[in-house]
């Protein structure tokens, strides 16, 4: 390392020494989130100056708009933060075809306004009113839309999506939890003949095809290349495969021109250096080609969950006991019998070993409120970088698919100790995606970062 440079103790840079802000640059209010994020940082120490600047924004945006997540005992770090995305743009004018098993219109994609322009199925008689009766197949497309553009509209806006002023087209593409190849090539064309009348721009599929096969012969692949011909920015999930021997890409992720999207597991919080991989598939394709181009959080995502259910009324009962003092512990149970039966069992236990089982149940079921659980897949990760696409077309509108691809792989940020066919070019970087699209336009984008 050059003596004019320094390792920032954050992100692990090596930057110029005037590029390093000295501790006594460090105000008292952001220190302990930088302890709790960071652990090779301490008081003392420096850091550089963009690692201090996105510090900073968080605390404002976190201090400003939520004081209460800071006293919460289970933080799942909204996914905007931790990727710090800018807040200016929001997928404004910008509108997100998603396909997968099905949906549901979830508050946080219709309230306070409807951003949903249209729901079709290429599987069975779709009508609209489907989306307000949850079923077994509407829980997936309902947490993959909501992760890209829900707007956070039942936690007060804390776990909105970075695409939350996004508009949204969902096309059901299964039946019950079945997805099928040819289904899937269905759905995608159907976007492709009215991206026009909607004005879509992205494409997001969070499901796969039943098998591997050249994207030259395979008609899944190649109505996602005639998607990106068309001049839509087409988003697909790796898959969950990566533990496994051959660790397939299938199709339309295997496609060329689609943007494949791996997963990364940031353990939740701000650092860098203990970021990893999770357990995506990986290439090469059965054509050769590298798979994922990027990765993006595939772990520890806040996600809704399918209200009027089961699940629901159980996250909400544990919801309720988390926040209630002890002496209301057991009313509460009897007064909700029926909603958990281990709960019903333990009803006259000490409230010390009350608050065991509860922990216990919110940890296990990975509950985060009564609206909202953590969920993880590549699944998730795709619409997260859908929702940084359609940023990127807010500010830039005339962007062109492999302009897309170009700025989001050239500012991607590869994890160091991580085989590079596993995580493509690295981690998104929305804020730096952002700056790479509007330099390709200059005058012609709607502003800077």
């Amino acid at each position: 390392m050059s003596s004019d440079c320094s390792t920032c103790p954050v992100c692990w840079r090596e930057v110029p020494n005037e590029l390093i802000a000295p501790s006594e640059a460090i105000g008292s209010s952001i220190k302990p989130l930088l302890t709790v994020n960071s652990r090779n940082w301490a008081p003392g120490k420096g850091l550089c100056q963009e690692c201090l600047s996105r510090f900073l924004r968080v605390h404002e945006r976190l201090a400003r708009a939520f004081p209460e997540f800071a006293e919460q005992e289970r933080k799942i770090v909204p996914t905007p933060l931790r990727l710090d995305a800018p807040e200016r743009y929001r997928g404004r004018g910008v509108t997100i075809a998603f396909i997968d098993a099905g949906f549901y219109a979830h508050p946080d994609l219709t309230r306070p306004r409807n951003r949903i322009c249209r729901y079709v199925s290429v599987t069975d008689r779709a009508r609209l009113s489907d989306l307000a009766a949850p079923n077994p197949s509407s829980w997936h497309g309902m947490m993959t839309s909501v992760v890209a553009a829900g707007n956070g509209f039942l936690s007060g806006g804390l776990y909105r999506g970075i695409a939350s002023e996004a508009d949204l087209i969902l096309v059901k593409a299964g039946t019950g939890s079945r997805v099928r190849h040819a289904d899937i090539e269905g759905a995608i064309r159907w976007v492709v003949r009215r991206r026009e009348r909607y004005n879509i721009r992205i494409v997001n599929i969070s499901c796969g095809g039943d098998y591997q096969e050249s994207y030259l012969t395979d008609r899944l692949s190649q109505a996602a290349e005639d998607a990106a011909r068309a001049g839509l920015v087409v988003v697909a999930a790796a898959g969950n495969s990566g533990h496994s021997p051959h660790h397939p890409v299938l199709p339309p992720a295997s496609a060329p021109s689609v943007i494949t999207v791996g997963g990364l597991d940031d353990k939740n919080n701000l650092e860098f250096e203990d970021n990893e991989m999770y357990r995506s598939s990986y290439g090469p394709t059965v054509d050769g080609l590298q798979k994922p181009e990027v990765i993006a959080p595939g772990i520890w995502i806040a996600a809704p969950i399918l209200p009027r259910t089961p699940t629901a009324s159980q996250a909400a009962l544990l919801s309720k006991l988390e926040h209630a003092n002890d002496a209301e512990l057991r009313r509460i149970i009897l007064e909700h019998s029926g909603v958990d039966e281990d709960l019903d069992s333990s009803s006259s236990l000490a409230p010390y070993l009350l608050r065991n089982i509860i922990w216990m149940k919110i940890r296990d079921n990975n509950v985060i409120s009564g609206h909202y659980k953590h969920v993880d897949g590549t699944s998730f990760a795709a619409p997260i970088v859908s929702s940084i696409v359609a940023q990127m077309l807010e500010a830039v509108p005339d962007l062109r698919p492999w302009e897309v691809k170009l700025a989001l792989i050239q500012t991607a940020m590869r994890l160091p100790n991580v085989p590079v066919d596993q995580q493509g070019w690295g981690m998104v970087n929305p804020r730096a995606a952002i700056a790479k699209a509007i330099s390709m336009r200059g005058a012609n984008s709607r502003g800077g970062v």
